[in-house]
């Protein structure tokens, strides 16, 4: 599969300059690949994201000056290496290939070098003995770092909060695949005749566990296998499909989603909701804003409202029931989904989110009616981005309080009015949720 394997490097060198996710690479890189070919690419490239500290790590053994090689050329070897560790591709044929690949890498680019990849492949063949994993190290947050190629600072936060064993288990749930998680459209259909659907359909599916519409979906699945039952669901993880039921929307209430897109709550709310009131939407980045408008469409919805606008700037819109603040973040809590989240972060930026996620918090609850309820959310693992914006919120806040919220399937989440999630416990993305109140 030459050509899967020259566009995952491709999506790689896409997506490590730092202005591309994996996904939107793949679309750009991918998009002439047939279903196996395409599988192959994401295997490759999933799985280089998420082991590429590792990757790196095996390569500096043998390689006098890395940083000299051309990108492509380096995402070349990486591709190999994790071909080697990670995949049931015989030795033989990464060689081959990943030579093969640098000559054609060579036609566009002249810093590309065959040779080297030929004679490092090789290397790395006869002495794999050397670097069996996991590797072995005296100190554990660098033997986490290393083995789950994770950055050391994080690793280092897990443990100090949750101990060696418990950070180990985080890092590793981080790397295994996330489940085909959708939601139910209950105003369509119910959850038990959606899973006969799919199983009608041959795909496996299984209800979630504590999200009362959502199903799994097992096996290699992509939307487009899901073509027939099209208006019927939302792909949406359980975690994410929790937080809605700690805002509680009623029935003919105004409730506004702050930072909606691509949908997946602001559907959600509307559905609790049995369409039933109106639902304001608001996304400020133009393109989200279309994924959202399309999201909405396909659930058939009337109660929503679309707006192309900064939630913090919504003085004139009125005043709303219920607001949901799902707010921009690190996102350490979708690892699994989005590997490359793990090289796009410092311990610094934390501090930076958590300023705008205090700003944008202390905004949009002026919009909140008396006696109304605010939840605030964020797809993070850390406190700086959680109970830290919240207890910062609270300070010269008077008018607000935690609600100790009252929902039975949300018990097992919730702890002194915090409600969190985390991969390696619940098997669901990770999550933190805070329900406010305003004072009468």
């Amino acid at each position: 599969m030459p050509n899967a394997r020259l566009q995952a490097a491709e999506a790689l060198s896409l997506i490590f300059a730092g202005d591309t996710r994996p996904k939107p690479a793949i679309d750009l890189t991918a998009k002439d690949l047939d279903r196996r070919d395409r599988g192959f690419l994401m295997e490759i490239v999933y799985g280089v994201l998420r082991y590429r500290d590792t990757l790196d790590w095996i390569l500096g053994h043998f390689l006098k000056q890395p940083s000299k090689l051309g990108t492509m050329t380096v995402n070349n070897l990486r591709t190999a290496l994790y071909q080697l560790y990670f995949m049931r591709v015989p030795d033989w044929a990464v060689v081959h290939e990943s030579v093969e690949l640098e000559k054609a890498i060579g036609r566009k680019d002249r810093t590309a070098k065959p040779s080297l990849v030929n004679a490092v492949l090789r290397n790395v063949i006869r002495q794999k003995e050397r670097f069996v994993l996991p590797v072995r190290m005296d100190d554990p947050a660098s033997v986490i770092a290393l083995n789950t190629s994770h950055p050391r600072w994080l690793v280092s936060r897990w443990i100090s909060r949750f101990g060696e064993e418990e950070a180990l288990r985080l890092a590793e749930a981080n790397n295994m695949r996330p489940p085909f998680t959708v939601r139910t459209n209950t105003l369509r259909t119910t959850r038990e005749e959606l899973t006969a659907l799919f199983l009608r359909n041959g795909i496996a599916a299984a209800p979630t566990r504590h999200a009362p519409d959502g199903i799994v979906l097992e096996g290699q699945i992509s939307y487009e296998d899901l073509s027939f039952a099209h208006g019927l669901f939302a792909v949406q993880d359980e975690a994410s499909q929790l937080i809605p039921y700690l805002l509680g929307p009623l029935p003919g209430e105004r409730v506004l989603d702050a930072c909606a897109a691509p949908g997946g709550k602001a559907t959600q709310i509307a559905q609790l909701m049995r369409d039933e009131g109106e639902v304001v939407a608001v996304e400020r980045d133009f393109a989200r804003t279309n994924q959202l408008r399309e999201n909405v469409a396909v659930f058939g919805l009337r109660s929503v409202a679309i707006v192309n606008g900064d939630a913090a700037e919504m003085e004139s819109a009125g005043t709303f029931d219920r607001i949901l603040l799902d707010a921009p973040c690190s996102a350490t809590g979708v690892i699994r989904r989005n590997p490359d989240v793990k090289y796009r972060h410092t311990a610094a930026d934390l501090l930076r989110f958590r300023e705008k996620q205090l700003h944008l918090l202390r905004r949009v609850s002026r919009l909140l009616k008396p006696g109304g309820r605010l939840v605030y959310a964020v797809c993070s693992t850390e406190p700086e981005e959680g109970e830290m914006v919240i207890a910062d919120f609270l300070k010269p806040e008077g008018e607000f309080r935690i609600i100790d919220a009252d929902v039975p399937l949300l018990k097992e989440f919730l702890s002194e009015g915090f409600m969190r999630t985390f991969p390696h416990i619940h098997t669901m993305d990770g999550f933190f949720g805070a329900a406010l109140c305003r004072r009468d």
